[in-house]
C-alpha cells in the first residue's frame, strides 16, 4: 500500500492521533501536497458516502473529518498560497434566534473537508452580519444557513428574502438545512439548496460551486 493510500484509510478510520505522521511520511517519500489533499478529500467523499448509506453515524463521520483537519494542518504551509480552500468560500451560521451549533459545525467540518475555505458566523447570525460578510468577502460562492427550531424557521425566511434582494445575488448560492427544514420550505422561501446531513450538504456545495 503506497504512503498515500496510508493518509485515505486512516482518514477514513479517523485515525487523527496517527495522520499527521502519515501525511509527513507521504510527503518525504515525494507525495506532491495538491495531489495528496486531493485523495483526502476523495477519502472524506468516501466517509461521506458510509454516512448516507448508514453504514457510519455522526460520531465516526466527526473523528474522520478532524484526521482530514489534522492533516491538511500539515499541508496548509506547502500548498501555494490560496492553494486551501481551493473549491472556494463558504459563509455557514445558524440564524438569528437560534442557538444550535453541532449540527452547523459538523456541516462546516464537511464543507471544509471537500476543500472549502469556511467562514463560520456562529451562532444567533442576524440578517445584517449575513449581508455584511458577503460584502466583505465578494469572492464567496455558498452562503449556508442553519436553523434547528421551528421557532426559527421565520428568521431563515427573513435572512434568505434579504439575500434575494442584494446586487451580490447573482454571484452566490444560498444552502439551507436544519432539521425543521424541508424542500418545499427551501423552494418557498427561495433558496437554491436544501441538504439533509453534512455529507449532502459537501456533495451539494461541491455541485453548486462548480
Amino acid at each position: 500500500m503506497s504512503k498515500k493510500e496510508d493518509v485515505s484509510n486512516l482518514i477514513v478510520k479517523g485515525k487523527a492521533k496517527l495522520i499527521t505522521g502519515a501525511v509527513q511520511d507521504a510527503l518525504d517519500e515525494g507525495c506532491e501536497p495538491g495531489e495528496l489533499l486531493d485523495s483526502m478529500i476523495e477519502a472524506m467523499d468516501v466517509v461521506g458516502e458510509k454516512f448516507k448509506n448508514n453504514e457510519i453515524f455522526v460520531p465516526e463521520m466527526l473523528v474522520a473529518a478532524r484526521a482530514m483537519k489534522k492533516g491538511v494542518e500539515v499541508l496548509k504551509p506547502l500548498l501555494a498560497e490560496g492553494g486551501a480552500g481551493t473549491a472556494g468560500k463558504v459563509i455557514i451560521g445558524t440564524v438569528a434566534g437560534d442557538l444550535h451549533d453541532i449540527g452547523k459545525n459538523l456541516v462546516a467540518m464537511m464543507i471544509e473537508s471537500a476543500g472549502f475555505e469556511v467562514i463560520d458566523l456562529g451562532v444567533d447570525v442576524s440578517t445584517e452580519k449575513f449581508v455584511d460578510a458577503v460584502r466583505e468577502n465578494p469572492d464567496v460562492k455558498i452562503v449556508a444557513l442553519s436553523a434547528l427550531l421551528t421557532t426559527t424557521m421565520p428568521a431563515m425566511k427573513n435572512t434568505v428574502d434579504v439575500l434575494n434582494k442584494q446586487d451580490f445575488r447573482s454571484n452566490i448560492k444560498i444552502m439551507v438545512g436544519g432539521a425543521p427544514i424541508t424542500q418545499e420550505f427551501a423552494d418557498e422561501i427561495g433558496a437554491d439548496a436544501y441538504t439533509t446531513d453534512a455529507a449532502s450538504a459537501a456533495q451539494e456545495a461541491k455541485i453548486l460551486a462548480a
